[in-house]
């Protein structure tokens, strides 16, 4: 039986299908809307408004961290700090996490949405690292990436807070404020990363993340920005700024 590759196709039709070729192939990348310049300026605002920034996650060592990073997604920083803190304190090692046990760990991350599966993802990437990284975390992405649970900002927030690596993790406040700012607009968080890492200056990527997560997370809000008291309004793009109303307090970003 013929298969439905190119070759068994008439030949106008093969010649249409070789020339078009894959459409993400063609598809042309997108873009920083922002200027050099205007990308150096709101970098150094940031910067200038919080130096060292801090994620804020509670963590121990690198495991902690890991930990602590799979089970925030689809919860709060603190949701996940009040489940984890009495956590750790047993288990900070994935050693000590599978001595604990399924039925322990689920108990203790029961505030959180999706603990089932939390559970399951944090047993599993513990027995791997037990038998396969000696039970340390691996500092490469592509080993990161192979564990349940983890994905590409997931193994971003680790390579960079546990390992001082300049990755960029983008997460919903990353997002919005790359989109809304023009600083790296894209319909993915994929897409997102791919140009913060490429138009980001080196000086700036190790705490860029940081930055534009805590500017998301107590300024550029998803609801109402508190665009009057934002220190990049200037060279933000986004067209739709709210205006003063009333006394604005100054907002932190921690």
């Amino acid at each position: 039986m013929a298969d439905d590759s190119t070759e068994s196709k008439p030949p106008r039709v093969a010649a249409a299908q070789r020339s078009a070729g894959p459409r993400r192939a063609v598809r042309k990348a997108r873009r920083s809307r922002l200027s050099r310049v205007e990308i150096e300026t709101l970098y150094s605002r940031l910067q200038a408004k919080l130096p060292d920034p801090k994620g804020e996650l509670e963590f121990r060592n690198p495991y902690t961290l890991l930990i602590a990073v799979v089970l925030s997604a689809q919860a709060t920083d603190a949701g996940v700090n009040k489940a984890t803190r009495p956590l750790f304190e047993r288990a900070d090692t994935p050693e000590r996490m599978l001595a604990l046990g399924e039925g322990e760990v689920k108990e203790a991350i029961r505030s959180l949405g999706f603990f089932n599966m939390k559970t399951k993802s944090v047993m599993t990437l513990s027995r791997i690292l037990v038998d396969r990284h000696g039970g340390a975390v691996p500092r490469e992405r592509a080993a990161l990436e192979k564990l349940p649970g983890v994905g590409r900002k997931t193994a971003s927030v680790v390579l960079n807070t546990a390992f001082g690596q300049p990755a960029i993790a983008v997460d919903t406040h990353v997002f919005r404020v790359s989109n809304r700012t023009g600083l790296a607009p894209g319909s993915t968080a994929d897409e997102v990363a791919d140009i913060l890492e490429t138009v980001t200056p080196e000086h700036f990527k190790l705490h860029a993340h940081h930055w534009l997560i805590l500017h998301g997370r107590y300024v550029c809000v998803a609801r109402k920005p508190k665009c009057p008291v934002c220190v990049i309004a200037d060279v933000c793009r986004y067209k739709d700024k709210t205006q003063p109303s009333g006394a604005y307090a100054e907002v932190p970003l921690t």
